[in-house]
């Protein structure tokens, strides 16, 4: 009585695994073409990446970093942390690993933000969506290498599907929840002045909910550049080959430079997007706190005047 029974079984398997055969049977041609597409992207973002001299994207990113923050002090820094990359002997290998994160996160942000944006809309699409996103998060991110590697075999594509399904939950739900948190007063006046539901997205909504699309973008990146290392169990090159390499050569030396790379390149993306997020978010703030020392300054002259 303390073991399950045997003859209680749901065959969850078996349907994955005939499921799964009848894709590759009936659509094994289209992700053929999207592999192929894929790959073609990702190389063509590599080879961009390359062509520019490493002491120009070593003082672009400072100059970004210094514009996004505010401190040039901050601008060195992250200038500092790109040239460590390179003096390691990484830089071929980072810029291997930028692309693949630079194209997952640009498809993960145009299949997120309207998925956010349906979400925020319908509360049924909602209620569907958020298992779904709930499943996606708490998945071990191993098993996402199962599909991307029956679907695309081996090598970068695979990886960037892999990681794309990793990384997109956090900007569709920040999404939803910016454009939820608009303030209602600001949709009715909105309404009121003749804005149709399109002029209210991308006049109202989407502006509003910036801060928060950016702090999903800045998640998602994130999730994007840790799951290199899982991604390169599947072929694709890169810093997280090098990590793999050290692990199964136990070399500590080798094992610990890619690793600070990756910490790196996190550091720098991650201070740059979030310097941009709260960035319009204080504009907005002192847009609005001029709006009202403005309308108060206009209700004193309004009550200073004479009858």
């Amino acid at each position: 009585m303390r073991d399950f029974p045997d003859w209680i079984r749901f065959p969850v398997a078996d349907r994955v695994d005939l499921a799964m055969g009848w894709v590759l049977a009936n659509l094994g041609w289209f992700f053929d073409w999207v592999g192929d597409v894929g790959l073609q992207i990702l190389i063509a973002v590599e080879r961009t990446l390359l062509f520019i001299p490493w002491w120009v994207a070593v003082i672009g990113v400072g100059v970004l970093a210094w514009y996004a923050i505010g401190k040039i002090r901050s601008g060195i820094a992250m200038a500092i942390l790109l040239f460590m990359v390179g003096a390691f002997g990484y830089w071929p290998h980072a810029m291997n690993t930028l692309s693949v994160v630079i194209v997952a996160v640009a498809f993960s942000i145009a299949l997120g933000i309207p998925l956010g944006i349906l979400m925020a809309w319908n509360n049924a699409v909602r209620n569907v969506l958020t298992p779904i996103l709930d499943a996606m998060q708490t998945m071990p991110s191993f098993v996402y290498l199962i599909p991307a590697l029956m679907l695309f075999g081996l090598g970068r594509v695979p990886a960037t599907f892999a990681t794309v399904i990793y990384a997109i939950p956090p900007v569709i739900r920040l999404t939803n929840v910016g454009i939820r948190e608009v303030p209602a007063a600001v949709i009715e006046a909105s309404t009121a002045f003749g804005a149709d539901r399109w002029n209210l997205l991308f006049d109202v909504q989407l502006p509003l909910a910036r801060p928060s699309i950016m702090v999903g973008v800045n998640q998602t990146t994130m999730m994007a550049l840790a799951m290199v290392v899982i991604g390169s169990m599947i072929g694709n090159r890169g810093l997280g080959m090098e990590v793999l390499l050290a692990i199964n050569r136990v070399n500590i030396g080798q094992g610990f430079e890619a690793g600070i790379s990756i910490v790196f390149l996190a550091i720098i993306i991650d201070r740059i997007t979030t310097a941009f997020a709260r960035a319009r978010k204080v504009e907005e703030v002192s847009g609005e706190d001029a709006e009202s020392g403005a309308a108060g300054k206009e209700k004193e002259k309004t009550s200073e005047a004479p009858a």
